[in-house]
């Protein structure tokens, strides 16, 4: 059963409010910045206000979060801010997994990089019957590489499932036009069974940043599915059209 959080509600609007304090205090604690792409932070709070309300801590958004012995718990037990991002994300890469929180060089060069993908950013041309093929089938793609087999699977040139693996209310805030299914992680066993999906057919999976949906393309490989496609960054590198 998937579980739903209206994110209009008082409530959560008064968690969210708590969450953006925490996130802020977490900053000024370790001297970290925030991501310079706004929707990436927005997402991840959402994301702890979210998992405070349904499991009564701030569980990184990006991991799923499974009940071990009656009580939640996450992959490595990540709560916000947490123990491999302090010790190691951020000192090695900048940021965090979720992506939230950064050194304040590693956020002046994402910036920097942002400028100039928007300078040189062209739509592809429409690809063959051939490039369509081998695209629906590797691992990884990027935001430009989906929409462009989005186009080509309008044009019957190819088929595969497009699924999001975010919360019912980050599909109610925007999702890509022509997702098929919501697999949310937070009920991810029994929304993949009603999804009722073919384990031999091309699946593509997107969450927020590309941290879930990479963590759940591991799983349903071991579970038999063989052909996982991951957005690798996300519904926020997506430059197609998102449905609200």
């Amino acid at each position: 059963m998937i579980q739903r959080i209206d994110m209009n509600s008082p409530e959560f609007q008064a968690e969210m409010e708590k969450t953006i304090k925490f996130t802020d205090k977490v900053c000024n604690q370790f001297g970290w910045v925030y991501n310079p792409q706004e929707e990436v932070n927005e997402g991840v709070q959402m994301g702890l206000a979210r998992n405070k309300m349904m499991y009564g801590k701030r569980f990184c958004p990006c991991f799923m979060v499974e009940e071990v012995d009656g009580k939640p718990r996450s992959v490595d037990d990540r709560v916000c801010p947490c123990k491999p991002a302090i010790e190691k994300e951020i000192p090695e890469e900048g940021k965090c997994h979720c992506g939230i929180f950064c050194t304040p060089e590693y956020a002046q060069k994402q910036r920097v990089e942002m400028g100039m993908e928007e300078a040189v950013h062209q739509h592809s041309r429409g690809l063959t019957q051939e490039e369509a093929e081998i695209l629906v089938n590797k691992d990884e793609l990027d935001g430009d590489e989906l929409v462009s087999l989005m186009e080509a699977r309008e044009l019957g040139m190819v088929n595969f499932k497009l699924v999001d693996v975010r919360e019912y209310m980050e599909w109610q805030m925007g999702h890509i036009k022509g997702a098929d299914k919501l697999v949310p992680t937070s009920s991810f066993f029994a929304a993949l069974e009603e999804a009722k999906l073919d384990k031999n057919e091309n699946i593509i999976l997107y969450c927020h940043v590309g941290s879930r949906s990479a963590h759940v393309a591991r799983i349903m490989h071991d579970m038999g599915f063989s052909k996982i496609g991951n957005l690798t960054h996300g519904i926020v590198s997506y430059p197609g059209e998102i449905e609200r």
